[in-house]
């Protein structure tokens, strides 16, 4: 399993998921629409470690970037994310 890093919190992937995905189950409001590499909406800084994709995406994606939609962390990985936790209503 992999280990996520963001200013908001630390977590572990689940087996078969992409990094969208975790991010997701773990509260993270990240911008999306496709989820398969074409359109670039979820485009993350990638500050440590290293991601792969099954297949290239057509979006680009600047060095230093990363598509959380469509890729796999290789370990340890450590994301520019601003966006906190969305908060769950009591």
């Amino acid at each position: 399993m992999s280990r996520v890093c963001t200013r908001a919190l630390n977590f572990e992937l689940r087996a078969g998921e992409t990094l969208l995905e975790g991010l997701e189950r773990t509260g993270h409001a990240v911008e999306y629409q496709c989820r398969s590499g074409y359109c670039g909406s979820c485009r993350t800084t990638l500050l440590e470690g290293a991601v792969s994709y099954q297949q290239e995406p057509l979006a680009f994606v600047p060095a230093g970037d990363i598509l959380p939609c469509c890729c796999r962390p290789q370990g340890e990985v450590i994301l520019d994310l601003d966006a906190e936790p969305v908060k769950k209503q009591a």
